[in-house]
């Protein structure tokens, strides 16, 4: 028993600083990439527009949470699309991490209450419907709720070491 005592030990000190490269890596890549890809799409969108919007956006906005439902559709729909391509590129270079996944959070639970959450619910069973990919009546909050669970990492931790982030903290502590 003490030979795996050791072994594990062994295998930690290894991993540890390892992990404080590359554990929070994939997460960052993979949301900036989401996200720079939404915010492009919305950038070049060419669905059918209802004044400077899509009309899908524009019927979405009457579900936003406060504060976010007091300003107009057009202001909405230019944040969004803005915080999610500068958002997107600077999680990947691990740029002012935790302010932009922040501001990620923000606009993922905007999306979750105002696009994904099911329109109504008498249980949650019911509410569990909507934890899917398709919306059948019930919502489709599955992926923006897994995005939630992706960016409260980068939230409380950073970018990690492999980041401009800790060159930054580095260079200026």
């Amino acid at each position: 028993m003490q030979k795996f005592v050791t072994l594990y030990k062994q295998i930690v000190e290894i991993l540890d600083p390892v992990g404080d490269w590359v554990a929070l890596l994939p997460i960052r890549l993979l949301m900036a990439y989401e996200f720079a890809k939404a915010g492009l799409g919305k950038f070049g969108a060419s669905d059918a527009f209802y004044g400077d919007v899509p009309k899908w956006f524009a019927g979405s906005a009457d579900g936003f949470p406060f504060p976010i439902s007091l300003f107009s559709v057009e202001f909405n729909w230019f944040m969004v699309t803005w915080v999610e391509i500068l958002g997107g590129f600077a999680l990947l270079f691990g740029l002012f991490t935790r302010f932009w996944a922040f501001s990620l959070l923000v606009v993922t639970f905007v999306a979750i209450f105002g696009v994904h959450w099911p329109d109504s619910w008498d249980s949650f069973s019911e509410l569990w419907k909507g934890y899917a990919i398709t919306d059948k009546g019930f919502g489709n909050y599955r992926v923006p709720l897994l995005f939630v669970a992706m960016l409260f990492p980068l939230v409380f931790l950073g970018a990690g070491k492999a980041s401009i982030d800790n060159i930054l903290s580095k260079k200026f502590s």
